[in-house]
């Protein structure tokens, strides 16, 4: 699943996205920039301030600068792709935009984000009208928050910014649902996605319509449907959830789990994958709940839909082992600031000189205390 285009929206509302500022939406509102739904459009639908549209649209400027809109991700991580759809914006979308990012801890107000360290994820670039502009991003920052930028105005339909989320060492330990994607658990192969992303499995919070779990084509062989996530961290295993919440007359009529370590087999040999949860009949719209007992170790787990189907969620919970803790840490301070692991390490009661000392230091043995800082 090396396809940018695959990788989870990190903005959308549906993962807890929320638009919380511009500084202007005079003709359409700036919450529609993160709809999961692609826009919509219906000709001479008038409000008072125009023509209605399923974006966000700005004044017309009459002096110098540019508009912007700042976006609370949902799921903080890094920003692999950006698409900038004007889809049904012709004459009035933005000849150029740009995008920054900010890694900001906590819970900060529109004017505290004003003044945050913005690195630039997308220079100034020319975009088109009714058209996905897409672009591909180098950066290695976990981002919290995103800019957007339109020079000078006009109208964007969609913010679409798919990466890899980055978990939060301070929610994911102990016992955490080692496969959620704000755990940073990540889909690595899947048979079929025909209706919808596989991605979708792991996505925060229950299903509230069909459409936002995954779910298959019908089959007319006698195969069977399968997605396969690397977990967050390697981890024992100790309860999955199947959720087939809203799949009523399509669901999978039974599903079994496997699972193998990374760190000493090969994913990509059938022989080294054991069973987690033998073969076990599912009933349509309902959340099934498994206590798992295998003790062993799993760096990714595959589901197996019989034959074929739809389900809303998937949750592996468990507990990551010393190792995989410590990769999970590690891939965060990675991509982090210093000054913003140091807030958070001060968070967690680590005192103020081993904190700033923690965030500064690099190397194995650097890697190992800050892994206990947070266990």
């Amino acid at each position: 699943m090396n396809d940018r285009s695959a990788l989870p929206d990190l903005a959308s509302r549906a993962v807890g996205g929320a638009v919380v500022h511009a500084n202007d939406e005079l003709f359409a509102e700036r919450e529609n920039l993160i709809k999961p739904a692609a826009p919509a459009y219906q000709p001479y639908t008038f409000g008072h301030k125009g023509q209605v549209y399923d974006g966000w649209e700005t004044r017309r400027r009459r002096e110098p600068g540019h508009d912007f809109a700042l976006i609370r991700l949902g799921l903080p991580g890094i920003v692999r792709r950006l698409v900038v759809d004007t889809a049904f914006f012709t004459g009035n979308y933005p000849p150029e935009v740009s995008v920054q990012g900010a890694a900001v801890d906590g819970y900060p107000s529109p004017a505290e984000l004003l003044d945050a360290d913005w690195v630039e994820l997308l220079p100034a670039s020319p975009v088109r009208g009714d058209t996905e502009n897409s672009f591909d991003v180098d950066t290695a920052l976990r981002c919290t928050h995103l800019k957007l930028c339109m020079h000078p105005d006009g109208g964007i339909a969609r913010l679409r910014a798919r990466g890899e989320p980055v978990a939060d060492p301070r929610w994911a330990r102990g016992e955490f649902d080692l496969a959620a994607l704000e755990h940073g658990g990540h889909v690595t192969g899947c048979s079929n996605m025909f209706y919808s992303s596989p991605s979708n499995l792991l996505a925060p919070g229950r299903a509230a319509v069909m459409g936002e779990g995954w779910e298959t084509a019908r089959r007319r062989d006698d195969g069977n449907d399968w997605v396969e996530v690397g977990l967050a961290a390697a981890g024992v295993l100790t309860a999955a959830e199947l959720d087939t919440s809203h799949f009523v007359g399509n669901a999978p009529g039974w599903a079994t789990l496997s699972g193998v370590d990374g760190r000493v087999a090969d994913p990509a040999d059938p022989a080294a994958w054991r069973e987690i949860l033998p073969r076990t009949r599912l009933q349509p719209d309902t959340r099934h709940r498994f206590r798992l007992h295998s003790g062993a170790e799993f760096t990714h787990v595959r589901l197996d839909v019989h034959p074929d189907g739809g389900m809303a969620r998937l949750r592996l919970h468990g507990t990551a082992t010393a190792d995989g803790h410590a990769d999970l840490v590690r891939r965060w301070s990675a991509a982090v600031p210093p000054e913003y692991a140091r807030a958070v390490l001060l968070d967690c009661g680590v005192p103020a000189d081993t904190a700033a000392e923690l965030a500064a230091a690099s190397g194995p043995d650097a890697d190992t205390a800050l892994a206990a800082a947070f266990r």
